[in-house]
């Protein structure tokens, strides 16, 4: 939320994202941002009957501001999204305005959106986007007096709907991806959630025998068994861009570093399980006829580092040489039984040493834990701190005819 209690406003905000100059008619402060680079597109998204003058950036936050009364009024809501890097920028703005529209728009409010480039220092896939929204719906021109803006829907506050915002960019950023034929998936759900559903998957995977299904979800049980990155201010974010060491900024950092060890443990075991995946596939092709090998590589022998791919062919392959070569096999007695496929799979993972994979999520968790409590302890013990450098800093930007004031 864009609150006054914050010493915040909504035509600061949005000048900084958008990269414009912005007059508050309230403050008489002027907000000059032009000059800032990184912005890749700017868009305002209105329902059809809202009056003409909310295309005017100025004009619309400037009534935004008018339109409150109090000293604390929440003037305006901001939702962050990150965009996957793999998409084009055409790609990128359509999944931002189609998202916007439907969740927000289509409820009533006006998005004034922003898509930023990644920074120049930090990671080059960081594109993301902010969308600026109004906490009053809008009606037609001259519908209310004052600016056309109505009470506040109070509905737009509920956490179920935030919970519905999350799952539908989930829900709309992998249909961008699969459109533009990328395999990555992104989850709105908690790690741990996620982690949970992989122990599980293993576990079930366990009890039926599919040794290799089993050790696919361990690895991804084990990249997921992590602690979220802390979410940070702006102010303190400044503060890690400018090299200054606070409790946040630390935890961030530690954070980082635990997530970059589980992945590379993550890497390792998943480098393991795809060599012992290929080895069991190239056991069973030996097996099939030029025909079924046909079937079971469909789509190029490059897909079968895709570990569910890879099973899915496998077991399209097994079905129909089951199918139709059952005389063939017949007449080969001598051949080995044509044991199921998860048999088969069994026997071939014998190689990988399971205990040690047990060994490391259990490891890795209970560094995990002793994180989360460090990281916590730190937090309490520096936020008093930081605050007072937050305060100390809005104060020196006030002075500045206006600059980051508010953001």
């Amino acid at each position: 939320m864009i609150s006054r209690s914050q010493g915040r406003s909504a035509t600061a905000a949005i000048a900084y994202r958008v990269a414009e100059r912005i007059e508050d008619r309230r403050t008489g402060l002027t907000f000059d941002y032009a000059a800032r680079g990184g912005v890749d597109h700017t868009e305002i998204l209105a329902p059809d009957h809202a009056p003409d003058w909310v295309r005017d950036r100025s004009e619309l936050w400037n009534r935004v501001e008018e339109s409150e009364t109090r000293k604390n009024s929440q003037v305006a809501r901001e939702v962050r999204v990150a965009l996957p890097a793999e998409l084009t920028h055409a790609q990128r703005v359509e999944l931002v305005r189609a998202f916007a529209q439907e969740q927000f728009v289509g409820r009533g409010m006006i998005a004034d959106i922003a898509l930023h480039a990644p920074g120049r220092d930090g990671d080059d896939r960081n594109h993301h986007a902010h969308i600026l929204l109004t906490t009053r719906e809008i009606g037609p021109e001259g519908s209310v007096p004052g600016g056309g803006f109505t009470t506040k829907n109070r509905d737009w506050n509920k956490v179920e709907v935030l919970e519905g915002w999350r799952e539908a960019w989930a829900r709309d950023s992998n249909a961008a991806l699969e459109r533009a034929g990328i395999e990555d998936r992104v989850d709105h759900r908690t790690l741990e959630a996620q982690r949970d559903e992989a122990l599980e998957l293993a576990s079930a995977a366990r009890e039926r025998g599919d040794e290799g299904a089993e050790l696919v979800q361990t690895v991804r049980a084990i990249e997921l068994d992590r602690p979220p990155l802390p979410q940070l201010s702006p102010g303190a974010w400044q503060m890690k861009e400018r090299g200054i060491e606070v409790g946040r900024v630390g935890a961030w950092h530690e954070a980082k570093a635990r997530a970059a060890e589980v992945m590379e443990v993550a890497r390792e075991l998943a480098g393991h399980v795809r060599d012992w995946l290929d080895r069991a596939a190239d056991r069973v092709l030996d097996r099939l006829g030029p025909e079924q090998s046909e079937l079971a590589l469909a789509g190029g022998r490059e897909g079968r580092d895709q570990e569910p791919d890879l099973a899915t062919r496998l077991r399209e392959a097994w079905d129909a040489r089951k199918e139709g070569r059952e005389q063939h096999e017949a007449e080969t007695s001598e051949r080995e039984a044509p044991d199921d496929l998860a048999a088969r799979l069994r026997a071939a993972a014998a190689g990988i040493d399971r205990e040690a994979f047990s060994d490391r999520v259990s490891t890795l968790r209970e560094g995990r834990e002793a994180d989360e409590q460090h990281v916590a302890q730190e937090q309490e013990r520096q936020r008093t701190k930081e605050l007072e450098q937050e305060q100390e800093r809005e104060v020196h930007a006030r002075r500045d005819r206006g600059h980051d004031y508010g953001l």
